[in-house]
């Protein structure tokens, strides 16, 4: 008996765009939505629209169609998975200061954000041993895996992550240093982000992972590969590792924080919801 094909498609989008109105962009996506009967979020803002959403897949295409018509969203990053039930229960299209929260101003990193590179070129950069790779993602997550050399600010959210990068970046100067600097997340959206933060902080020589940690795994053949460990993703999987395979990961029912499988868990107690986030 042959398998049953997925009924969903589901699409992780982010793209970093000018919108001058973007709660008028939102009303009409709600509209769009609605008729195609699809599931999910999108957070729309000044900055551009990130969001996940699902439905079937001609719904999608037509709905991910109508977004790249979006002011500066023709190139818009999108990564397709499949699923057998709906993974959302309702369409939710919000509008926010920010479709991801740093905290630090309008940094405009559709325009100002570092160089984007490949994972061929994100290999060599790294390898370089004056090049300071920096981890955006949270502490939890990089506990999971991480680059060889990577530096883990230790954030609990990204919001904290300028301030981390502020007294990183006093370090460097004292030491009369400039070097290059390289930054990944898991799908490109918070180092993309980062990059625009760091540049406006004096840096130049700024670079980030083009689609993530999340691409890399996925592009990347293991026996080229300079990631260790597994990738944390916010879904069902807990965390991926090489050609995307499903780790060896659960999520604590208390903390919510992941942790392999048969290893003993050190659980701080109930989080209330702090964390782990995508923030």
């Amino acid at each position: 008996m042959s398998a049953i094909p997925p009924a969903y498609t589901v699409a992780a989008l982010y793209c970093f765009a000018r919108f001058t109105d973007p709660a008028a962009i939102a009303a009409d996506l709600r509209g769009l939505c609605g008729d195609l009967e699809t599931c999910g979020t999108l957070i729309l803002a000044g900055e551009g629209i990130n969001g996940t959403v699902a439905g079937h897949a001609q719904a999608i295409a037509t709905l991910i169609a109508h977004i790249r018509t979006l002011p500066g969203c023709a190139g818009m990053d999108v990564k397709y998975a499949h699923a057998h039930e709906a993974p959302f229960a309702r369409m939710k299209v919000k509008v926010k200061a920010e479709i991801v929260t740093l905290g630090a101003g309008d940094l405009d990193p559709a325009n100002r954000a570092g160089t984007h590179l490949d994972p061929a070129d994100w290999n060599a950069l790294i390898a370089d041993p004056d090049t300071v790779v920096i981890d955006t993602r949270n502490a939890y997550e990089v506990a999971v895996g991480t680059f060889e050399g990577a530096i883990d600010p230790e954030t609990r959210s990204f919001r904290e992550f300028p301030e981390w990068f502020d007294a990183f970046a006093a370090d460097l100067k004292a030491q009369g240093r400039q070097p290059k600097i390289a930054m990944f997340c898991t799908g490109g959206i918070r180092c993309e982000k980062s990059t625009a933060f760091v540049k406006a902080r004096g840096f130049d020589d700024v670079y980030h992972l083009k689609g993530g940690i999340l691409r890399y795994l996925e592009e990347m053949p293991e026996a080229d590969s300079r990631w260790q460990g597994d990738c944390y993703v916010f879904d069902e999987r807990v965390a991926v590792g090489h050609g995307l395979k499903i780790g060896d990961y659960v999520t604590c029912r208390t903390c919510g924080l992941p942790h392999q499988r048969d290893a003993a868990h050190d659980c701080p107690g109930d989080a209330s919801g702090a964390w782990p986030h995508r923030g």
